[in-house]
């Protein structure tokens, strides 16, 4: 079947073919004059044909958001159908995960070119992909299935930052992936400058932005590549380096957790820069909260922009937690944890500063409850199928789980995409009521 360009290819070239008559046209017969003529009709035929099956398949799918109104081309707004409509009384953070080959992964790993070596265990060597299979389900409601041109259409014109560690850098690629199968080649780039990378999409006048910010606040570790993980120094008491790149954004995705984990003290400053000394991991974090809030109520206009902050991702780094009696991690895990269950790497009274800070917030500031749905997620982690300081983990490694597993990142496609259909879904609902 012939393609709308290919149609248009043949139109045009057809029309060049009628426009220079031929030198023996005067000797052709009638019959032969007659076809030349009726040969870039059928053309035009075809042509009109294909732009009206065109047309009506898009509006069909919904994903055809312009039309033309007194000589101008006006967007139409999206169509939110009633299987996308969340009622208030369903909280989409609460469900299981149930099994769907079907309709998942959302994406392929190797149609998406902007996932790190991290995340792709697939080209890295992870025998099984089941981990790209499961669907999160909430009780008592469906989460919309994520729609790429809708999405894009709610950014057109609009930023969107996910600021944070390696954990957001996740959840950044998941988006990019999540969105850039509809787009054409020639209408996205990405920019590496660091702190950031900036995934642009030129037809909707809109970028996907990552900022690598650990702590939130400043701190030594504020370079995207060249930080340590053993030393750690926070100025708890300022934003003022971030907080030139986070203005203007109209919607800010917030996380950190896993650098403040390391160990339950953490050397930091608050007031003057020399005053160096040990704080308690969960008073320096709330210390940090608050000056992050502060920023969030001096500087967010509510009526233009939206803020999100994620919260922990869990790790699953002690098996025993959830088999009992044994003694390993999440490699060669290849299911969810069924039932109740809260590991020890997710920190109950972190999660409870973080609530109370932001409800004492007079900017609304909501929750991306991403901590319970990937609580149950112990097989969706890297394991030994990422990297180790920038490179991939050499088979003697992968020999060693106990020693060399990643059990705090997460394999792309995977449940990185579960946050983002959430943030999706909200983000839906809110165009639907506004």
């Amino acid at each position: 079947m012939l393609k709308l360009q290919d149609i248009y290819f043949l139109l045009f070239y057809s029309m060049l073919n009628l426009n220079s008559t031929p030198t023996n046209m005067t000797t052709q017969p009638p019959q032969d004059r007659k076809i030349f003529f009726l040969f870039p009709l059928a053309l035009i035929s075809l042509f009109l044909l294909g732009t009206l099956r065109f047309l009506l398949d898009n509006l069909k799918n919904n994903q055809f958001q312009f039309l033309w109104q007194n000589k101008f081309l006006v967007r139409v707004p999206i169509n939110v159908s009633e299987n996308e409509i969340i009622e208030e009384s369903c909280s989409v953070f609460e469900g299981k995960w149930v099994w769907d080959n079907v309709t998942y992964p959302l994406y392929k790993e190797e149609t998406c070119p902007y996932l790190v070596k991290q995340v792709t265990c697939q080209r890295n060597g992870r025998p099984d992909s089941f981990y790209q299979n499961w669907r999160w389900q909430p009780h008592g409601c469906n989460l919309p299935r994520f729609n790429a041109l809708k999405m894009l259409e709610m950014l057109r014109d609009k930023r969107i930052m996910f600021i944070g560690d390696s954990i957001q850098r996740g959840m950044f690629e998941s988006m990019v992936c999540l969105v850039q199968s509809v787009i054409a080649d020639v209408d996205h780039s990405i920019e590496r400058a660091p702190p950031r990378k900036i995934f642009r999409i030129e037809e909707f006048n809109t970028s996907i932005e990552y900022y690598w910010a650990p702590f939130m606040v400043e701190s030594i570790s504020d370079h995207a590549t060249n930080h340590s993980v053993m030393k750690r120094l926070v100025k708890l008491d300022s934003v003022e380096k971030h907080r030139k790149l986070w203005e203007g954004v109209d919607i800010l995705v917030f996380e950190s957790y896993v650098w403040w984990m390391h160990k339950p003290f953490i050397n930091a400053t608050y007031g003057s820069p020399e005053n160096v000394r040990e704080y308690n991991v969960t008073t320096a974090y709330k210390l940090a909260l608050e000056t992050w809030g502060s920023w969030i109520e001096s500087s967010i206009n509510p009526q233009k922009q939206k803020v999100f902050f994620a919260t922990m991702s869990p790790t699953h780094l002690w098996n025993w937690e959830w088999k009992g009696g044994v003694d390993g991690n999440c490699f060669n895990e290849t299911q969810p944890i069924e039932g109740p269950y809260w590991g020890t790497g997710s920190n109950l009274e972190i999660m409870s500063i973080l609530k109370e800070v932001i409800e004492k917030l007079k900017v609304n500031v909501r929750l991306l409850n991403i901590t319970q749905l990937s609580e149950y997620r112990k097989d969706g982690h890297t394991s030994v199928f990422g990297e180790r300081r920038g490179k991939l983990l050499t088979k003697e490694e992968r020999s060693e789980p106990q020693t060399y597993a990643d059990c705090i990142h997460w394999c792309l496609p995977g449940v990185p995409d579960t946050w983002n259909q959430l943030l999706y879904a909200i983000l839906l609902q809110d165009y639907r009521n506004h």
